[in-house]
């Protein structure tokens, strides 16, 4: 069994399934048994554009992986694009017809896809069945499971639609084992079938809502936060969750807000631009204390910036938004397993200290696909935090919803609750929830408030450590940066280097930030340009890195990157 990690670039037009065609081939992986991991590229066009997928497969991978060891070149600019990122042994596949090659440098498989799909009656828009047959062709792989997946894929359509997509991926297939021989470095083998799944981000966010028993999601479409809506539309009705795409972003948080109000377990979706337009209704649920999950999924600002690119520029667009003060907690998952638990547990915290929950992903982790272990919903345990039955309402003679407690969180009642009465209107107000613009009882109310943070950071696990322990150099980041780094780490295990990982953001106490005064030397790790992490570090640690690494073109960092930068220092 060969432990090479293999990387494949599929790059063509928009509107030429090349994303579909990344999906389809790492089903294909996944059931050969390989772990992967798949990054995708798009402009923010409505027609047209360069589209790319890549996808690396080995027998354990954590973040995509570059040099390039196959190109599959669907038109003229792939072609000349990407040559400058692919091995000195890759391998390119492409129709000679369409596509004239500018170098000899690289292991070169003209596959005519045209005249192919003309020999067998088949539409154009099936180059890339033929392509995908061709590299598996490459590749020395079997065809079966790949036909296997196509009649999935195609099934619920008529029969003629499938045996045409059959017909071109033996085609592909076929023309280069009967035309093109040679030996080719990367070739995969069948592994040892794991019990894992394959899913983006945005997938393990809205499973993660599901098994937290969120029942009722909100959303308007923004890249890149769009197919959370997409997936629990369709799934989300199966176990009694109410989906609904509002007419605006205003409108989504007054919904997900009235709906928490009125009982339920209460998400919404949006990016940045969205979130925008929410902040004064932020501060509603923040002075009503009304439970509430808040997905946000980053792209490239300001305005409307790079919006089909990634950053992770918003940590503190979040965390100060709405006016005035009042508590809220951050989470930011690092990967698809973390996406899921997280989502889940976010439920949790939102009901049982009453303040709106963030999660805060970027698009690279919201589109990037990932094979993880399936995920086990025993290890989830609902919490609905303190609600008050009316049995405990009759027993407490006195009903305060705004009560100021030690923790900071209030007995709370459902409509239709009787003698559960309360008022939640957008003034500050007294214990009872009536309007009070009293000195004292404002400054009561608002550390009552400020409490549940210091209640929560009690609650909430450290960081996690990856790698040595006291090492020269600990790499500091958080959110998607984890899996990027978790692969160079592969590459760094005989150097004094280990990874400190944060994706309990915010709030921060003293057991989260203590391995950093522990550490001899950081560099954080971010994507965005002004070390937005690092600077929350430096105001709540007083540490100041030595060393920090940040990216901000709407790419992520590749592992190469990383490891680079810490052999230079």
């Amino acid at each position: 069994m060969s432990n090479k990690l293999i990387t494949i670039k599929i790059g063509g037009e928009a509107g030429f399934g090349i994303k579909v065609a990344g999906a389809t081939l790492g089903k294909v992986f996944l059931r050969l048994g390989y772990e992967i991991a798949d990054y995708t590229e798009y402009p923010s066009l409505i027609r047209g554009g360069h589209n790319t997928t890549e996808l690396t497969i080995g027998p354990k991978i954590y973040h995509v992986v570059r040099p390039i060891n196959l190109l599959v070149a669907l038109n003229q600019e792939t072609f000349d694009k990407h040559l400058s990122i692919l091995s000195d042994d890759a391998g390119i596949i492409f129709d000679p017809e369409k596509t004239k090659p500018t170098t000899d440098k690289f292991k070169l498989y003209p596959v005519p896809f045209g005249k192919i799909l003309k020999e067998i009656a088949g539409s154009d828009l099936m180059k890339n069945t033929v392509a995908l047959g061709a590299t598996l062709a490459v590749l020395d792989g079997n065809i079966e499971g790949y036909l296997q997946v196509l009649k999935e894929i195609f099934g619920k359509k008529s029969d003629k639609i499938v045996n045409a997509n059959i017909a071109a991926a033996n085609a592909g297939y076929s023309f280069v084992k009967e035309n093109l021989q040679g030996e080719f470095p990367y070739k995969i083998e069948p592994q040892e079938v794991k019990d894992q799944v394959y899913l983006t981000g945005n997938e393990a966010i809205a499973l993660g809502a599901i098994a937290g028993q969120c029942q009722a999601y909100f959303a308007y479409p923004m890249t890149p936060s769009t197919s959370v809506l997409v997936y629990l539309s369709k799934h989300g009705p199966k176990v009694g969750m109410l989906v609904r795409q509002a007419e605006d972003e205003i409108s989504v948080i007054n919904q997900a807000i009235g709906a928490s109000w009125a009982g339920a377990r209460s998400m919404l979706g949006t990016s940045g631009g969205g979130f925008a337009l929410m902040s004064e209704a932020l501060g509603l649920a923040g002075i009503t204390e009304t439970p509430l999950v808040i997905f946000v999924s980053q792209r490239s600002g300001p305005a409307t910036g790079l919006p089909t690119w990634s950053e992770q520029g918003d940590l503190r667009f979040v965390l100060h938004t709405a006016q005035g003060e009042f508590p809220r907690i951050i989470l930011a998952p690092g990967d698809q397993e973390e996406c899921f638990y997280m989502t889940a547990e976010a439920h949790n915290l939102a009901q049982k200290y009453q303040m709106p929950v963030f999660i805060l992903s970027d698009k690279n982790l919201s589109e990037g696909g990932k094979t993880v272990t399936s995920f086990d919903q025993s290890k989830i345990a609902i919490e609905h935090g303190e609600v008050l039955s009316e049995e405990q309402v009759k027993q407490a003679k006195k009903y305060l919803r705004y009560q100021v407690t030690e923790s900071g969180v209030s007995p709370r009642t459902l409509p239709g609750t009787e003698n559960g009465l309360f008022t939640a209107n957008s003034d500050e107000h007294n214990e009872y929830g009536y309007s009070e613009e009293d000195g004292e009882n404002r400054i009561a109310q608002v550390d009552k408030r400020a409490r549940k943070l210091e209640t929560v950071a009690k609650e909430i696990p450290k960081p996690v450590f990856y790698g040595p322990n006291n090492a020269d150099l600990t790499i500091v980041s958080w959110g998607s940066t984890k899996s990027t780094i978790l692969q160079a780490m592969e590459s760094l295990k005989d150097k004094s280097v280990n990874f400190l990982h944060y994706s309990y953001m915010w709030p921060l106490g003293t057991a989260q930030f203590e391995p950093l005064k522990k550490a001899k030397k950081i560099m954080v790790i971010e994507n965005n340009s002004t070390g937005l992490f690092e600077g929350i570090i430096r105001e709540n640690v007083g540490r100041v890195s030595e060393f920090n690494f940040r990216k901000y073109d709407g790419r992520p960092f590749w592992p190469h990157e990383i490891v680079k930068k810490i052999l230079n220092i």
